[in-house]
């Protein structure tokens, strides 16, 4: 049983950039079972610029899935943009899940935005200030939420979809000071409170490829200024360890 799942994120589309991505992703169904997008999917979180996304992303033979990030969120237009993506196939995760049918088998995918706060030992905490406890209070929500995602799905392979990052591992290479607003540790329970086969997320634009959570989940930051192509591919199955097993280029990058 090997499913295949190409993912990017931080695409940051505008009219711009249409068509950069568009001749590796038509090679899609011949090399992967879906797509995912790990949020940023555009500048700043326009209608218009989500026409650009449904018109790249849209159409492709198979299955789209993404999380929004905080550039998606700028503009608050976010139900204009859900409903721009959706209308072009594009299934949105915010604490929810769903389970495709693969021909390796039934992929399950949770997925949401997530939120900062840092990691152990160098982590907001849930005291003070109204706006620090709000700050605290919305990452613990959000990762509460993928957890419930992630136990909700009945599936052969489990993977979890977020923008913030769970671990910061796939942070090296950012500001250690910017490290609280570019994921959370309470993520990285979630994952690991369920049988999850590999993490996706992207958000962390100079941090690095790799990482693993305290449960021993594979994380990878799919973060287009990372991968530098198009999308990476990863094999999931049974005596395989997921990652990345080809890249495709993006033209025009």
């Amino acid at each position: 049983m090997v499913i295949r799942i190409a993912a990017v994120g931080d695409v940051h589309l505008d009219k711009d950039v249409v068509g950069r991505f568009r001749p590796a992703l038509e090679e899609l169904p011949d090399c992967a079972d879906a797509l995912l997008l790990a949020g940023d999917l555009t500048r700043h979180g326009t209608e218009a610029e989500a026409q650009c996304v449904a018109q790249e992303f849209g159409g492709l033979g198979v299955p789209v899935i993404t999380v929004l990030g905080n550039h998606d969120h700028q503009c608050d237009q976010v139900p204009q943009v859900v409903k721009v993506l959706e209308d072009a196939g594009i299934t949105v995760l915010e604490g929810t899940g769903v389970v495709l049918e693969c021909a390796g088998g039934r992929l399950g995918i949770a997925g949401v935005k997530g939120f900062g706060g840092g990691f152990a030992g160098r982590c907001a905490s849930d005291f003070g200030e109204p706006e620090m406890k709000a700050f605290v209070r919305t990452t613990t929500e959000s990762a509460d939420r993928l957890a419930d995602a992630l136990h909700s799905l009945d599936c052969d392979l489990l993977v979890a979809l977020t923008h913030y990052a769970p671990v910061p591992d796939t942070l090296a290479g950012e500001p250690l000071e910017i490290y609280p607003f570019l994921g959370s540790y309470q993520l990285g329970q979630a994952i690991d409170s369920a049988p999850t086969a590999l993490a996706l997320h992207g958000h962390a634009h100079a941090g690095s490829e790799r990482g693993t959570t305290p449960g021993g989940v594979r994380v990878r930051n799919v973060a287009h200024p990372v991968i530098k192509q198009a999308y990476s591919i990863f094999h999931l199955g049974d005596h395989l360890d997921p990652g990345e097993v080809s890249r495709v280029d993006a033209s025009g990058t």
